[in-house]
């Protein structure tokens, strides 16, 4: 476990409730205190690195909401972040979208395919 440096890149995963999806955000370490470390997103961090079970072994607490934890990105976290995002804008999209009844029957029509496909 090592201490953060300025240019360091962390993320942070947030969910309303369990079924909502990860909301990832990204920023990157600008300044440092004796004890802070400051984001480029103005989110300030105790510069103390701690077991974190949740998303990886080491978190980054968030100064005076220390349930709250930053993270170092890693590839995965890059391709997961990415993966969610795709769904929250399928999901967004359906939820946007008003279909005609050509287009409800044409989405019907594939999907009957695609059962077909994989029997």
């Amino acid at each position: 476990m090592r201490y953060l440096e300025v240019g360091d890149k962390l993320f942070n995963v947030k969910r309303d409730g369990f079924n909502d999806f990860a909301r990832y955000s990204f920023s990157e370490v600008i300044s440092l205190t004796k004890t802070l470390a400051v984001l480029k997103n103005g989110v300030r961090l105790v510069n103390q690195p701690r077991k974190s079970y949740i998303i990886s072994d080491v978190g980054y607490p968030v100064s005076k909401n220390k349930g709250a934890h930053w993270h170092i990105v890693t590839i995965e976290a890059i391709r997961d972040a990415q993966v969610e995002n795709a769904k929250i804008e399928a999901y967004d999209w359906f939820q946007e979208k008003e279909f005609s009844l050509k287009e409800i029957m044409f989405i019907h029509r594939k999907f009957k395919e695609l059962e077909k496909h994989l029997e």
